[in-house]
């Protein structure tokens, strides 16, 4: 699901002929998961001779192996605590990294940033000696509201009033700010009629089959998955989880180890019942490890050496009334969707 055209995944056909055309060159350089399958994606994307791609970072920032493109427009979404063993201990260090994806002469768009953060990209992009834009989309999505009974956003903006967006989490207020922001910059290099915006912005699953935003599986007992997975991402999660009603409230949580592992673990509710877990990948932080550090903060719960364990608990313990979420890390997310396409 990390390489789509169109909203359909790359073929297995086209991964097995990569991977064994390649073989003996990632042999000699032993590249990351991540490294390598950001090659097959611009390999594919070549060979299907794609008008637009749209490449998310991984890392993200100056080392980042998407960072070897030159885009028509780079976003920042905002600036959180994630990959700190790499990036930085601090906001504005991370901040610093960050901005290693600016490049002369082209335009960048800011998401959530303040204060201290926000002065580190406005140095860093004088520093370009570019004339290109530098945009902060703060406000940009003007007047928005959650709609309870859908779980979809309505944003109302001169241009663009009563934009449904379908993507539910409340972190997609400020996200749909950014992607505004974002399409009034790329309408100078593209053709965008309004009726392309509305429909990206209330069909994103389906044209994308995207997974894990506040997606809702099921109700009685209610299901979401989240694939937010640092401070930024978990605070806006906690947030929604308040304005839930349910009698009890069950967490399958899972985190990877390079992450800010006791700020996250600060914002979450103790009137929870945990399920901690650990998802199939060499990065994931030992679920008894885990258990551990949050039983500091008052989490409480019985820890799991699968996703698929931990949500099988998580369903039967849980009442018609009762809320699961299943989050902390994309992995984890990822590990539990693997698990209900095999149930199925």
């Amino acid at each position: 699901e990390r390489i789509k055209i169109n909203g359909e995944m790359v073929p297995k056909a086209f991964v097995v002929d990569f991977i064994a055309r390649n073989k003996d060159f990632f042999e000699s350089i032993q590249p990351s998961f991540f490294e390598l399958t950001t090659g097959m994606a611009f390999a594919y994307f070549a060979e299907q001779q794609v008008d637009v791609a749209v490449i998310e970072v991984g890392l993200g920032g100056r080392l980042d192996c998407t960072n070897v493109i030159t885009p028509v427009l780079s976003i920042i979404t905002n600036i959180s605590f994630d990959h700190t063993n790499l990036l930085g201990n601090t906001l504005t260090a991370i901040a610093r990294e960050k901005a290693g994806i600016m490049k002369p002469g082209i335009p960048v768009v800011i998401g959530e940033v303040e204060g201290e953060v926000k002065e580190v990209f406005r140095s860093s992009h004088c520093g370009l000696d570019s004339a290109s834009s530098l945009v902060f989309s703060q406000g940009i999505a003007g007047q928005a509201r959650n709609d309870r009974e859908s779980g979809y956003w309505v944003f109302d903006t001169p241009e663009y009033p009563n934009l449904i967006g379908e993507l539910g989490g409340f972190a997609q207020e400020k996200n749909a700010a950014t992607v505004l922001c974002a399409i009034g910059l790329l309408k100078e290099t593209f053709t965008i009629p309004p009726k392309a915006v509305y429909k990206g912005f209330r069909y994103v699953i389906e044209n994308t089959g995207l997974m894990g935003r506040w997606q809702i599986l099921q109700q009685q007992p209610k299901i979401v998955l989240d694939t937010g997975h640092n401070t930024g991402g978990i605070q806006y999660i906690v947030q929604q989880l308040k304005a839930e009603r349910y009698d009890r409230l069950h967490l399958v949580f899972g985190m990877v180890n390079d992450k800010d592992i006791s700020a996250v673990l600060r914002l979450l509710p103790q009137d929870a019942v945990y399920y901690f877990t650990q998802a199939n990948i060499p990065r994931a932080l030992d679920a008894r490890l885990l258990a551990e550090q949050a039983a500091k903060f008052g989490l409480k719960g019985e820890n799991f050496y699968t996703v698929g364990e931990a949500f099988l608990a998580a369903k039967c313990n849980a009442s018609k009334k009762d809320f699961i979420f299943v989050g902390g890390s994309t992995f984890v997310v990822a590990d539990a969707v693997g698990e209900l396409r095999t149930k199925s």
